[in-house]
């Protein structure tokens, strides 16, 4: 085994120091959330959460829609969340095993580093579409839009007019700060960080607004 471990390159042996951990630390994670213990383990840094039924007294509406607005600067891709532990953790597992294969089948360490980082960033990406899916899932089986009728709330991403587009809106709804697809039907768009009413649903998960 020493042997083994000697007759690799410095590099090599680097990999196999993050691949290791890192493929450990992937599969107890793994583990952990199908024994329905390791949900908030990923470390999400734009999911709001759910919020205590005291949540206007504690935090003021501009300061929640300021922070989210810089956490998805951070995460990116319109609301995709790419900075998660669990995102990062299969990143380097990815990228440490690629490495490992293209360094010991002889390929050069240029190209070994371009194609292990696209195939790492590739799996983390597709990690972020499956969560994103599977928490949009949980959440339109939980929540009923139509309690938003009623509610004011803010334009995340500016509203087209008379139902010629959507954009999105952050609403309060059951508790909790959403953010919701929204079509209006007034003549002109309404902009990013206007004021709005809920005042309708459309399709299964739309919200219709209008200006305050």
């Amino acid at each position: 085994m020493l042997d083994w471990w000697n007759s690799l390159g410095l590099a090599v042996q680097a990999l196999y120091c993050i691949a290791v951990p890192a493929t450990l630390v992937l599969l107890i994670q793994t583990v952990l959330t199908f024994l329905g213990i390791g949900d908030g383990v990923d470390g999400d840094i734009g999911d709001a959460g759910e919020l205590p039924e005291d949540a206007p007294d504690m935090i003021e509406p501009d300061d929640f829609y300021e922070a989210e607005a810089d956490a998805d600067a951070v995460s990116g891709m319109g609301g995709l969340r790419l900075l998660t532990f669990r995102g990062i953790v299969a990143f380097f597992v990815v990228f440490s095993w690629v490495a490992i294969i293209m360094l010991r089948a002889g390929a050069e360490i240029w190209l070994t580093a371009l194609v292990s980082f696209v195939c790492g960033f590739a799996i983390m990406l597709l990690l972020a579409y499956l969560f994103k899916a599977l928490m949009g899932l949980r959440s339109n089986g939980n929540v009923d839009n139509k309690n938003a009728i009623g509610t004011s709330g803010k334009v995340y991403l500016a509203v087209p007019p008379s139902r010629s587009g959507s954009g999105k809106v952050n609403v309060m709804l059951q508790g909790a700060y959403v953010e919701r697809g929204a079509v209006t039907d007034e003549k002109e768009a309404i902009p990013t960080g206007a004021e709005i009413v809920v005042v309708g649903v459309s399709g299964q998960t739309e919200l219709v607004v209008k200006r305050k």
